[in-house]
């Protein structure tokens, strides 16, 4: 690869899989702008929600998806997203938003509105003045980066990654999450052909990080 490249990481995975936590460490070992898009998500949700819009009826969508402007304000590393100029809160994390996110996230419409946006990450973290941008989701490197430098897929045994959310204090439902967003019809989560795929089962959040970050160290030392 060439001296000092600009690099986007893209990591996929299912819900308490490590995708947050390896995706931050990342950031910091190798000046990456941190692009969640599960906040995304659950940001528009909650903003289609404030609208009185429903998953079942595509015209409330429609006109809530019309409405929105979406923007992004650079927090230390993070990319964070502001909808008609407003950073949303902790709200996005409610019951009422968890129960709802995957139904919403399922609609064409609303992931192609989101598509773009997404995507423009890679814009603001060269602006932002970083080496690249790690992105994290579940079609980041199916979807949206399907040719990132590096494409990584993680996963753990369902037992695992409920004992994660209770110690998260998260009051999703991993199983159902997992449901909805494998067998939608758009963007599903899967796992892309030729990424690394790695089981997290067994593994601390830092062994997790230090194997994909020699992972990508390896590749940018190549002449």
């Amino acid at each position: 690869m060439a001296a000092n490249p600009f690099i986007i990481v893209a990591i996929d995975g299912g819900a308490a899989s490590g995708k947050s936590s390896t995706a931050r460490a990342l950031s910091e070992r190798f000046n990456l702008l941190h692009a969640d898009t599960g906040s995304y998500y659950r940001a528009v949700t909650s903003e289609m929600l404030r609208c009185g819009a429903s998953a079942d009826d595509l015209h409330s969508v429609r006109e809530a998806l019309a409405g929105m402007r979406l923007g992004t304000r650079i927090d230390g590393r993070s990319a964070r997203i502001e909808i008609s100029g407003r950073a949303p809160g902790e709200e996005i994390r409610s019951k009422e938003v968890n129960d709802a996110v995957s139904h919403f996230a399922a609609i064409p419409e609303l992931r192609s509105a989101l598509l773009a946006y997404q995507r423009g990450q890679a814009d603001a973290a060269r602006n932002g003045g970083f080496a690249g941008l790690v992105m994290e989701g579940r079609d980041i490197g199916s979807v949206i980066f399907p040719d990132a430098d590096f494409r990584f897929f993680l996963h753990a045994d369902l037992a695992e990654r409920e004992r994660r959310r209770v110690n998260q204090g998260q009051v999703d439902q991993v199983t159902e999450r997992d449901r909805l967003d494998s067998s939608r019809k758009t963007a599903p989560l899967s796992l892309a052909a030729g990424a690394t795929s790695i089981d997290t089962t067994n593994m601390t959040i830092a062994e997790v990080a230090d194997r994909m970050a020699s992972l990508i160290a390896r590749r940018l030392e190549r002449p």
